[in-house]
């Protein structure tokens, strides 16, 4: 019994990434990174939130501590994942996801299996810098077709890609390799509204970047949810959230509305 829980506590860390654990915590952030970002950008959240929130951030396969790890193909696959690894960890306090860009689409897909399969709710969604699923964008289409060289233009345009990585061929090449792999990944998570109506009850808050050349308007995502729906438009591009004034925005947001559910 306790190997087996030795060996189930090192796969959900392995998925699972609270860099700055907080066992006393009202509530846990989940928090899903954008195609081919790793875990370690939110997991530092978790240093500056209030101590009533502790902050885990999802690693998936092939990057970071599981870099040899082949990159996931199959969505059921990533959510099936992620939800074994949230389970323990959800199961005795309120919880909230954060999701950037493609990590919306994973954090909503996962939200909508814990609800179908385990009847747990996230109390809030937190969405940002993403279309809703069952539409389409050409943009990001046309990325999949790009050569290495107009990917690096796309990338440098619609922000949050540091010079360093486009100067670095090597770097920039393996950046690249998985951003195309979790590409496909996300074309597979468009799909027919209507298979989803009615299981999602929590409040909704989409965060978008006001110079986004991907994304114009976040507001068919209040579909998705019975529950009340809030937008805000920050300065910036589709990676606005680098932006301390923007990412403190979010947080401080975050935090005050996990705060409030505990006197609605």
């Amino acid at each position: 019994m306790e190997r087996r829980d030795h060996a189930g506590m090192a796969r959900n860390e392995k998925v699972l990434n609270c860099s700055y654990p907080n066992p006393g915590a009202i509530f846990k952030l989940i928090c899903f990174p954008w195609a081919g970002g790793g875990s370690f950008h939110f997991a530092k959240w978790g240093q500056s939130m209030q101590d009533f929130v502790e902050v885990y951030s999802i690693r998936l396969a092939g990057r970071e501590s599981r870099l040899e790890e082949p990159i996931a193909s199959d969505p059921d696959q990533v959510v099936d994942e992620i939800v074994c690894a949230l389970l323990p960890v959800i199961q005795d306090k309120p919880f909230a996801f954060f999701g950037h860009s493609m990590g919306s689409y994973t954090a909503f897909l996962t939200a909508v299996q814990l609800k179908k399969e385990h009847k747990l709710e996230p109390i809030h969604l937190f969405l940002s810098s993403s279309f809703a699923p069952y539409e389409k964008n050409s943009r990001l289409a046309e990325y999949q077709q790009m050569s290495d060289e107009q990917a690096s233009v796309f990338l440098t345009d619609i922000g949050g890609t540091p010079k360093n990585l486009t100067d670095n061929k090597e770097l920039f090449k393996q950046t690249i390799s998985k951003m195309r792999a979790d590409g496909e990944l996300f074309k597979k998570y468009i799909f027919d509204i209507t298979t989803i109506w009615g299981i999602l009850t929590c409040d909704l808050t989409c965060f978008q970047g006001s110079d986004d050349t991907i994304i114009k308007d976040m507001k068919a995502w209040a579909k998705i949810t019975s529950g009340n729906t809030d937008i805000h438009v920050l300065p910036g591009d589709h990676f606005y959230l680098m932006e301390t004034s923007n990412e403190n925005f979010i947080k401080n947001y975050i935090t005050k509305s996990l705060e409030f559910s505990m006197f609605a």
